[in-house]
């Protein structure tokens, strides 16, 4: 191992298909270890984990990175958000989380929101509408269906809070995580009574939401983990704020990632309150704000429409005419949760790749639909629109997002944003620096930056028609007429 400079830190980024950890030198951010192993999810109605997985891949991550980990001083985990875990009296899985794009709860969702003021109200309350992703939706579906499983459970937990639980025996989350459970209201930053007895959910069971650069516990001396003793734990939060924090976003630069979901957001130091809830009002984990669009297919389902043409992910050829809307597990942006992939324009001449290159049209189309609403007025709207996520670096991904975005595109250098966020928080711990400022100080975002190209209208409008009339055929619940 080479020589840090300063202290080492280590950042995790638990995401829905493994989980990764970094050991980062704090004083200059060169990566020195590196860990990941897998985890499965379901398949079928639903998309559900085992939490103890996480924990296992966790573990199995922080042990490749060898004796580096044993010298770190801070730890931090960023985790996939909206995840419901739920515990028993001896910190156990009472079942399978419930994942964020597990979408069973859609009718509970929709009933929340009619029940408890319509969408304006949600949307001035807790910052957000929520959807089949949120976590409280969530909790409703399972009191529901499993009322078995609800009266088993001691604690409530999301994705990272449950590692960090783990780490160090307390129950805690942050601001930016508990804003996407729809029962942490945004207008008061504390969990709403009225919501919380809405659903049948007692306060007691959840965890303490802990300040901004709040050390939240020590790693504790109980389990086998590559950590000395004393090793700080940061507060965590979800993945989105921690890439944010990994990029040390200043207010109104944009940002649009592509992963398993596609999301588009930017920092902004207005609360936001979207009513038609298409924007979700986060919270980040540094006390300002993260307004965020979502979409629940992004390169999953275009590498999926790839496997079924038998064609290389690159594969892409021009041509016009030809409509995908690759909506393959229902569509959060725009909410159509039932939603199926749909296919228009095909003629005898139709290709292969022209197929693929309108498969990532589709999914890029949702995501650059909602930027103008996450964008508050002090955005630059002409700054390069910064491209993360494990699909900026290809090349489709990258000419689709410029040709129909009309932006120039950054992509920064750096890898794996959400783990390299989570390490900026747990070096802010020991330095008492802001993350984002750790960040900009390891310059995460720099990268090349490619021009701008006249925006495609004509595909803009002939997508946007298309979702337009097929609209009725796509919110229908399979199975109904």
């Amino acid at each position: 191992m080479s020589a840090a400079e300063g202290p080492l830190v280590v950042g995790v980024d638990s995401s829905t298909q493994s989980t990764k950890a970094l050991v980062v030198d704090a004083a200059t951010g060169q990566v020195v270890a590196s860990g990941q192993a897998p985890h499965t999810v379901s398949s079928g109605a639903g998309r559900e984990s085992d939490p103890r997985q996480w924990w296992d891949a966790l573990c199995a991550a922080l042990h490749q990175c060898g004796e580096a980990a044993h010298e770190a001083a801070a730890v931090s985990v960023a985790g996939q958000q909206h995840g419901l875990v739920t515990l028993d009296a001896r910190g156990e899985p009472v079942r399978s989380a419930l994942l964020w794009n597990d979408v069973r709860s859609a009718p509970q969702a929709r009933r929340l929101v009619e029940e408890l003021g319509g969408p304006k109200a949600w949307a001035e309350r807790t910052g957000s509408v929520p959807g089949a992703s949120f976590t409280v939706t969530k909790w409703a579906w399972l009191a529901e269906n499993e009322p078995e499983a609800v009266r088993s459970t001691a604690a409530v937990r999301l994705p990272h809070d449950y590692l960090t639980g783990r780490l160090t025996g307390l129950g805690t989350t942050d601001r930016g995580d508990a804003s996407g459970t729809g029962w942490w209201a945004s207008s008061t930053e504390s969990y709403d009574d009225e919501i919380l007895a809405h659903v049948g959910l007692d306060p007691a069971l959840l965890p303490r939401v802990v300040r901004p650069g709040e050390v939240v516990g020590t790693v504790r001396d109980s389990h086998d983990l590559p950590f000395s003793r004393g090793t700080l734990v940061a507060p965590g939060t979800g993945d989105n704020a921690a890439a944010a924090m990994g990029l040390g976003l200043r207010p109104g630069t944009p940002v649009l990632s592509l992963g398993t979901s596609g999301t588009v957001y930017a920092v902004s130091r207005h609360r936001p309150a979207d009513p038609s809830g298409t924007v979700a009002g986060f919270a980040d984990a540094r006390g300002e704000w993260l307004p965020l669009a979502c979409t629940l297919n992004c390169t999953l389902a275009v590498d999926r429409i790839a496997a079924l043409l038998g064609l290389d992910r690159e594969a892409v050829e021009p041509g016009a005419g030809v409509t995908l809307l690759p909506f393959l597990d229902g569509e959060r942006t725009p909410s159509m949760p039932h939603a199926s992939g749909l296919l228009h324009g095909l003629r005898h001449d139709t290709t292969a790749g022209q197929l693929l290159q309108a498969a990532y049209d589709g999914a890029v189309h949702s995501l650059l639909g909602a930027l103008d609403l996450v964008l508050d007025r002090d955005a630059d709207r002409t700054a390069p629109l910064l491209l993360i996520g494990g699909g900026a670096r290809g090349t489709a991904w990258q000419q689709t997002v410029r040709r129909l975005s009309g932006r120039p595109v950054q992509v920064p250098d750096a890898k794996e944003l959400v783990a390299l966020g989570a390490a900026a928080q747990a070096a802010g711990v020991l330095t008492g620096e802001d993350p984002a400022a750790v960040a900009r100080r390891w310059r995460t975002a720099d990268g090349p930056v490619l021009d701008a190209v006249e925006r495609d209208e004509a595909a803009l409008t002939r997508i946007a028609a298309v979702l337009s009339d097929a609209s009725p055929l796509l919110e229908r619940e399979a199975g109904t007429r």
